[in-house]
């Protein structure tokens, strides 16, 4: 799938304008033929921390896009605001469920009949280039690649938290499945020299 990228026109058979609020097209990288064996599944562009605002889009892309039912999303509480206990949609009530020991760069729905899907979530306030490199390369093969393989290829941090944190909560998040250092160090000694 091509990804909608703001500099783009939507080509067919993406995610498009009118499924996020106003006239804002959705920011969303997701092939329809998930690759099992990817860290991420895909990639998401919110523009806002605002969980109430951003989620409900989201869920009916991703349905649409699937096929499927989603029943249940899992956000990092500490890079989300506003976060609601249930979003309605198409007669059910998606219950979201908040955490602060999962990687605070992901996303997680979780479908009725099928296996959940991680969207890499890009920041709110990346540069529009950086962020069309992460959605242009998570429509792509990215089996062997974790969050901390991709960030880096579009210049960002692969250590971010939106919303400023406390020096204990950075600790804990670290120590819950945060960065590691070994899938950068083998990305960068592959990587060619830059001129």
């Amino acid at each position: 799938m091509t990804p909608t990228l703001p500099s783009q026109l939507t080509p067919p058979g993406t995610v498009s304008a009118g499924l996020h609020q106003g006239d804002s097209p959705l920011r969303l990288s997701l092939p329809s033929v998930l690759n099992r064996r990817a860290a991420v599944d895909g990639a998401w562009w919110p523009y806002s921390c605002d969980a109430t605002a951003e989620l409900p889009g989201l869920i009916v892309a991703v349905d649409r896009l699937l096929d499927r039912a989603t029943v249940r999303v899992g956000v990092h509480q500490d890079v989300w605001e506003r976060i609601p206990h249930r979003i309605p949609a198409r007669e059910r009530a998606i219950r979201v469920g908040w955490f602060r020991y999962a990687d605070s760069r992901v996303i997680t729905l979780i479908f009725a009949a099928a296996e959940p899907i991680v969207l890499l979530v890009i920041p709110p306030g990346t540069a529009v280039g950086s962020a069309e490199a992460i959605l242009k390369l998570t429509a792509q093969d990215t089996t062997g690649l974790t969050p901390d393989d991709i960030l880096p290829i579009a210049h960002l941090p692969t250590d971010f938290l939106p919303r400023a944190m406390a020096a204990d909560s950075l600790a804990r998040w670290k120590n819950g499945g945060g960065p590691a250092t070994a899938g950068q160090d083998a990305l960068s000694s592959a990587r060619p020299p830059s001129a």
